[in-house]
């Protein structure tokens, strides 16, 4: 293997081209595996006894030994590397460096997965039915258009749902992005470069530089000033400085020091190690293996749809059970029984709702993209409108991800950035050493962009400094004006917590050089000896307090606060031509001395990386609305909790037990004796290291807070905290709030590599669309365009509205099941003419109600919709009690009566009154003929004067005819009108239907008729039932008839009884409010 790479030994080093590298990534496929190499994989890791290495934490160590330690437990050698035998064999034993996708179901199998729900197979199964009657009697045409009708709606269902499944397996996709293709490695003491980064293996010794991607977990043993982008691993904003040296027993591994992780870019210098992990083991493939196997909880609205569809299919089962056997016993015939049967299960269920559904969904999700909110899951769009805790990631979401100055404090005083004196004399030397003492420079500095939007090299502090700098003065000015003298920079090392830069001053060589020196407050503070006021150089001693009073105000609101200081070097001892060394330790230096205790105190300068605008009133919003917002970061406690306070995640008077400390201190107690059980805390931070040792039962303790801040978690704990708050039942009430049960949907927000797992666990996954990364985009259901967590606010109240719509929808499509059900009942029972066919409730499910029910979607806003709280999804649940009563036993009655009162004015028109029509049904199923088996009429004056009817053995009386046509005393033609008269008026009662679900209790003169879809609705509904009726030609197939026009107006009286009752019913709720026995008995 090593013979096709270069040998480094023989050739000189080449550039690396990283456009080249893009390139070829596009080819060269990190992702994949043939199923043969995943079996392989699995059975090594069997071996090992490692299968699920992802759900434990990490199990990492080498960050805790000493070199030495690191080589003799990989068998390697950081001067020879490994030879190639040894890497061949572990390659053969772990596998190829890269990520296992996850395993996938075929195509077709998960296609027919869809086409065979529970609902889809209650249908197909009438389909089968209809098929099979129509084989035994191929007379009998419309069973054979029935079973059609039928297998194409849940073939196009299934096609629906299918579609929507498309995203599978999308996760590891985002993961390719993430891997480099090539690195350095020392292989048998050969450098090779170019080296496949899927060929590396544990002990092998990488070289990692400056703009390249670790290839694996790396233990750095050799570094020149090496810092790498932890971003979206930990959270942390800036560039991480990685170090040889050991870190202490006991410190996890993400904060880890001299470790580089898999997938992470070198953002400066570079350096030497060992890799200690590859492939799923590195900590990038345990996050990447629990984002892609995480448990997928259903959403709120599919359990919803599911529950309703099982109840309404019971229903329609045991109900066509019944009747078959009520025909059995009446001895109808089989076949007939058996299609009846069918009736009574396709009235039951409406067919089109699924179809409603997801065109509901996807519409809103269309509207929400107006909003910057991308809905990859239908079903999340609700799910967001259900939500109950939203667990959000800190950096980048509810902060803006971009450092800034917030405040100065020099002269004893803490000013605003936009409030300093240019003139005073403190601020200058402030203003030098916060130039000078920095190497951050703009790549550009475009005249028609503000300075905030310039491009800068250099890490996010320093960034943030000459910014803030630039728009006092150009920093170049100041950088010429005072340049650093041939290596007299140290730069900032997180061991060291500081940095050094001597500089000339003012050009003149004749003049003593200035060392300027900045890093952490304490550290600064502690080799100072005076501090400058007005200007002045003074003892320090007087002003200790001032600087303990004013650090602890900066530091605790969440700002990152730098010390500045400076020494006028002795011009004797330091000439112009001295040459400093500045490499190696402090103890190196050769002007050490001047450094330790003897600096003089400019002031301090605090950063912060501020809330986006638009978030703290997006949290009380959210809070408003009985939503319960958490900050999980990765982030330090002490700015975690700050920035909380800032976006109102903790409120206005709820206290932490550093709150409550401060207040004894400051009163002139002992802190100590403020307990963490201390009744008074009412909002708590918790450190990932605390979290590590919880149990399910300790966190269930802390999420009993309404405020809480999760500080330095890792992914596991993130998905400890999200299953924590889905398996929560109980709420023991803080603060005097008495105890709840609760069933939270969560939702959770985040942009990093990090937050996957938790993303794709919680019941909906938010990621921001800018700084997130392609992981956490596609772990995630939603992904917020403008990374603005108030969009988050939007997305919720649309989700509340479609739950509200839908509710509305689904009580318009019941409330026609009742007109559609009871002409089967009437004709079993009873045995008259059957009022209705199969087919015709198809037309009204598939074809007239459809656009109404879709149009539902598109109603406004009720008012309050942000006032109520989150619905519990034990309780509120899609269709309820209440609903089920309102759409049956109220409006569907009033329909019901309605239909049957029209087929009465139909027939009674024709010339059969409704007293002959009780055992008569096969008397309506054939022509007018002579033979015995089929009615007679007997005429003893005109066609359309009255007549007997003679059958089966009985005379029947009939009356004379209103429309006097070939229809008058034509038993099967009347019976066709009828029907199709049933069917009209099923239409025109939906009108009334349509306008009382508009609202739930609003008053449709309140709501008005601005939703332009729904007019269109009533338009279409009304124009399909006249094409369908009135077209020549589609009588054959569906049954319908050119019905006059005046029986089209015995629904009507039934239309305004509709209207009426529903705006009588809604008003009494609004006048008695939620607590009145109308509200509590019919709002659905």
């Amino acid at each position: 293997m090593a013979s096709n790479h270069l040998d480094l030994d023989k050739q000189p080093e080449q550039p690396v081209d990283d456009n080249a590298l893009s390139a070829k990534a596009g080819i060269i496929t990190q992702v994949s595996a043939t199923k043969a190499e995943m079996e392989k994989r699995k059975e090594m890791r069997n071996k090992d006894g490692d299968d699920d290495v992802a759900a434990q934490e990490i199990p990492m160590t080498e960050h805790t030994l000493e070199i030495p330690e690191v080589e003799k437990l990989h068998s390697t050698s950081i001067k020879e590397g490994l030879t190639d035998a040894l890497a061949a064999e572990r390659l053969a034993r772990d596998g190829p460096n890269e990520l296992s996708p996850p395993p996938t179901l075929p195509w077709y199998i998960v296609f027919l997965s869809h086409m065979t729900g529970f609902f889809s197979l209650l249908l197909w199964g009438a389909a089968l039915l209809c098929f099979i009657a129509y084989a035994i009697n191929p007379d009998a045409v419309d069973n054979l258009y029935l079973g059609m009708v039928l297998a194409i709606v849940v073939f196009l269902t299934g096609c629906f749902s299918y579609y929507q499944d498309a995203q599978a397996d999308a996760v590891m996709q985002g993961f390719k992005k993430l891997t480099p293709t090539s690195t350095i490695v020392t292989r048998s003491g050969k450098t090779l470069s170019d080296f496949p980064t899927t060929d590396i293996v544990v002990g092998d010794v990488v070289t990692i530089k400056n703009g390249k991607k670790i290839p694996a977990d790396v233990r750095v043993f050799q570094t020149q000033s090496f810092k790498v982008d932890n971003s979206s691993m930990t959270g942390e904003p800036e560039p991480q400085e990685r170090f040889p040296k050991a870190d202490p027993k006991g410190k996890i591994p993400l904060e880890a020091t001299n470790v580089a992780f898999y997938g992470t870019l070198c953002c400066e210098g570079q350096a030497r190690g060992i890799v200690i992990a590859t492939g799923d083991r590195t900590v990038i493939g345990r996050i990447a293996k629990l984002a892609s196997e995480a448990d997928v909880n259903e959403t709120p609205i599919a359990i919803e749809i599911e529950h309703f569809i099982k109840i309404i299919s019971s229903v329609a089962i045991v109900l066509g059970v019944i009747f078959l056997i009520i025909g059995i016993a009446k001895g109808f015939d089989a076949i007939d029984n058996v299609v009846f049967c069918i009736g009574i299960i396709v009235a039951n269920v409406p067919e089109g709702l699924l179809a409603t559904v997801t065109v509901s969904l996807t519409l809103t999700a269309k509207r929400m993209e107006t909003k910057k909110v991308l809905v990859k899951n239908l079903e999340a769009v609700e799910t967001l409108g259900s939500t109950s805790v939203i667990a959000s990631d800190k950096t980048g979401t509810l902060t803006q991800n971009r450092m800034t100055v917030a405040h100065l404090y020099y002269n004893n005083k803490i000013h605003n950035p936009d409030e300093v004196d240019m003139k005073d004399p403190t601020f200058q030397i402030l203003h030098n050493i916060g130039v000078n003492c920095a190497t951050a420079v703009f790549k550009e500095m475009p005249a028609d962009e503000p300075i905030k939007e310039w491009p800068v090299e250099g890490d996010a502090g320093e960034t943030a400094f000459i910014k803030y700098f630039q728009s006092l003065e150009p920093i170049q000015k100041l950088r010429d004006q005072h340049p650093r003298v041939p290596d007299g920079l140290v730069p900032f090392k997180s061991a060291n917590k500081f940095m050094v830069s001597i500089n000339e001053q003012d050009g003149d060589k004749s003049k003593p050089h200035i060392l300027m020196f900045k890093g952490a407050p304490e550290r600064v503070w502690k080799r100072c000896d005076k501090i400058l006021i007005d200007g002045k150089e003074v003892d320090k001693k007087e002003h200790i307090q001032a600087f303990d009073d004013n650090i602890f105000r900066l530091m605790d609101g969440g700002e990152r606060v730098l010390g500045l200081a400076y020494t006028i070097l002795d011009k004797e001892k330091y000439p112009a031509d001295f040459k400093y060394h500045t490499s190696g330790a402090e103890e190196d230096w050769n002007f050490k001395d001047e450094i330790q205790t003897t600096l003089t105190f400019a002031g301090l300068i605090s950063l912060i990386d501020p809330p986006r605008a638009a978030v703290p009133g997006s949290v009380l919003e959210c809070q408003k609305a009985g939503i319960q917002v958490i900050m999980v970061t990765g982030d330090h406690a002490v700015t975690a909790e700050a920035i909380a306070k800032q976006v109102n995640i903790i409120r206005k008077g709820s206290k932490t037990i550093r709150d409550l400390r401060a207040e004894v201190t400051l009163k002139g107690g002992d802190p100590d004796t403020v307990d963490s059980k201390d009744p008074r805390i009412t909002a708590i931070v918790v450190e990932g290291s605390t979290l590590l040792s919880y149990t399910p039962e300790m966190l269930d303790a802390i999420l009993d807070y309404d405020d809480i801040v999760f500080a330095r978690t890792s992914p596991q704990q993130k998905l400890f905290i999200v299953k924590g708050l889905q398996d929560k039942t109980l709420k023991r009430g803080k603060g005097g709030k008495p105890d709840r049960s609760v069933n939270f949907v969560v939702a959770v927000t985040g942009d990093g590599v990090n937050d996957s797992p938790a993303l794709k666990k919680a019941d909906i996954g938010v990621a921001m669309g800018i700084a997130g990364s392609d992981v956490a985009k596609e772990a995630a259901d939603m992904i917020l365009l403008n990374d603005n967590f108030a969009s988050i606010v939007d997305g919720v109240e649309e989700g509340r509205l479609i739950f509200d719509n839908l509710k509305k929808s689904i009580a318009y499509t019941l409330s026609s099941n009742i007109p559609e059900i009871t002409p089967f009942l009437m004709f079993i029972l009873i045995s008259i003419p059957l009022p209705l066919t199969t087919v015709l409730i198809l037309c009204i499910d598939l074809g007239t109600d459809m656009l109404p029910a879709i149009s539902l979607a598109y109603e406004n806003k009720e008012a309050n919709i942000m006032e109520k709280p989150p619905r519990n999804p034990d309780v509120d649940r899609l269709v309820t009690s209440r609903l089920i009563s309102f759409s049956y036993l109220q409006i569907g009655v009033i329909q019901a009566l309605a239909g049957f009162y029209s087929y009465f004015v139909v027939l009674n028109d024709y010339g059969f009154k409704p007293g002959i029509l009780p055992g008569l049904a096969t008397a309506f199923q054939a022509d007018i003929d002579n033979t015995s088996d089929r009615p007679i009429i007997v005429r003893t004056g005109d066609r359309c004067d009255s007549a007997t009817m003679l059958y089966d053995g009985n005379e029947y009386g009939l009356v004379p005819c209103n429309f006097c046509n070939a229809n008058c005393q034509n038993p099967r033609e009347a019976l066709a009108h009828a029907q199709c008269a049933f069917f009209v008026t099923i239409i025109v009662v939906q009108w009334a239907d349509i306008l009382a679900c508009k609202t739930r209790t609003l008053s449709i003169y309140h709501q008005g008729m601005r939703n332009q879809v729904l007019n269109f609705g009533l338009v279409f509904e009304t124009a399909l039932g006249i094409f369908l009726c009135y077209t020549p030609g589609l009588s054959t197939g569906l049954g319908t008839r050119a019905i006059e026009f005046e029986h089209w107006l015995p629904a009507l009286p039934f239309c305004m009884l509709i209207l009426t009752y529903d705006e009588i019913r809604k008003g009494i709720m609004r006048y008695q409010g939620d607590q009145g026995w109308v509200y509590r008995n019919t709002y659905y």
